[in-house]
């Protein structure tokens, strides 16, 4: 659905929050690197291909440094001269120095770009290079590209993963309470509540970094409001955020407190992640994408992954899906040619499977197959039962956002401040302010 500002000041107050804030989502450069590639690019192309050239990639996935080398080299195979260096930074940090980068005329010659408005602002106010028409960009699907397409149809980005976001489980917990995976909502709170009786917290959860406030209300809030049928409902202006389904989102989330750690508030992204590696919580809500790192903390854990279950015995479960980022060119590179290539690169069969199977984590690219059994479940019921991160996909702008919005309204929620209901209305409060359907 199209979404338009009120006017052209709407949309510079928009971008000017992009440029500003830090946008939470899983991982810059340098500053000692971010002043790379700062002119056009020379005229003789076909002379730059012949000399070698070295490109910056600035990304927020510092734990993916060793596969990206993997990447690069077999990239290499075939474009000997363009050396790439994986230059990543800290996740909560990277759009903050991104964007300081960018506006001084600086950053990284290749750019992961955040999804949906984050990153297409920057493509639309001039700082990405537009790649409509890049050789293989007609393997995506529309509804893929979009997370880095503008209003105008212009494509600025390569897609780099799908993200799915259910519920994971630790089996041999499980397993130990005679406990099975939840068919509705009252039996997961029952094994949450089995699971609280016998001292094992049920869901490794914090309050404390707000992008984790977003991703599991978007994972557990399709139960309460119905899933894309809703979400549809809501891009097209005829439901509001205040709606009593929406509501009802809200409120599960604020039901599963009794069955966090102690004090949750103050556990963020990594701690819940050591809580579920280490046994001490039964249950974590998070994507695909930290399947492999638990994995490699914990090669011992048996573990698996289960839909948010519906409200009642024969409804629909769901799982949350969206593009995790695409592969940009900086619009102040010298070597947009060659980085183009490795954007060409990232649009074969070749590069999703390398990718897929190096990262344990579902390609964008059709026909690449999944080698990790959980990872390769998560796909299966992103296939079937995906609902979109809607307030990523399509609310995701405004001064302040309106997913940053809905996060710090969480935040308060947990620590008593806010009821359920103020977090609905100061939710599409903020959404009023940009949002015309």
């Amino acid at each position: 659905m199209k979404r338009v500002l009120s006017s052209a000041v709407m949309m510079m107050m928009a971008f000017t929050l992009l440029l500003s804030a830090c946008g939470k989502s899983n991982n810059s450069p340098s500053d000692a690197n971010a002043s790379k590639g700062t002119n056009a690019p020379t005229a003789n192309t076909e002379k730059q291909a012949e000399e070698k050239v070295t490109l910056q990639m600035g990304s927020w996935r510092t734990e993916d440094k060793a596969v990206y080398e993997k990447l690069i080299a077999e990239f290499n195979k075939k474009y000997p001269n363009i050396k790439i260096e994986f230059a990543p930074t800290k996740n909560t940090e990277y759009n903050t120095v991104l964007n300081t980068a960018l506006q001084t005329g600086g950053g990284p010659d290749i750019i992961h770009l955040r999804p949906y408005a984050a990153g297409i602002g920057l493509g639309t106010a001039g700082y990405i290079e537009p790649i409509t028409g890049l050789a293989g960009l007609d393997t995506f699907s529309k509804d893929v590209l979009a997370a880095a397409t503008g209003p105008d149809g212009t494509v600025y980005g390569v897609p780099m993963a799908l993200n799915i976001v259910a519920v994971m489980y630790n089996k041999d917990i499980f397993e130990k309470y005679s406990l099975k995976e939840p068919a509705t909502w009252a039996e997961m709170l029952q094994t949450a509540e089995t699971l609280k009786s016998n001292k094992v917290t049920p869901f490794a959860f914090g309050s404390k970094d707000g992008w984790i406030m977003s991703l599991t209300q978007g994972a557990i809030g399709p139960s309460g409001y119905g899933g894309s049928a809703f979400a549809a409902q809501l891009e097209s202006g005829e439901k509001k955020f205040t709606d009593p389904a929406y509501v009802k989102s809200i409120q599960l989330m604020k039901d599963l407190t009794p069955y966090f750690p102690d004090k949750f508030t103050g556990i963020g992204a990594d701690d819940m992640r050591t809580l579920f590696v280490t046994g001490q919580a039964a249950m974590y809500v998070m994507g695909d994408f930290d399947a492999a790192v638990v994995r490699s903390q914990n090669p011992d854990l048996k573990f698996d992954v289960f839909a948010v279950p519906p409200q009642e015995a024969g409804g629909q479960p769901t799982v949350t899906s969206y593009v995790d980022g695409s592969y940009a060119v900086n619009a102040n590179s010298k070597h947009k040619e060659e980085a183009k290539k490795f954007l060409e690169f990232a649009t074969t069969k070749e590069f999703g499977q390398l990718f897929s199977t190096e990262m344990n984590r579902v390609s964008p690219v059709p026909g690449v197959e999944v080698a990790e059994p959980l990872v390769a479940k998560y796909a299966e019921l992103a296939n079937t039962i995906s609902t979109p991160y809607i307030i990523l996909k399509s609310f995701n702008q405004g001064n302040p956002t309106s997913k940053a919005t809905l996060e710090n309204a969480m935040q308060g929620l947990y620590l008593d401040k806010n009821t359920v209901d103020q977090v609905a209305a100061e939710l599409q409060t903020n959404v009023d302010t940009w949002f015309k359907p």
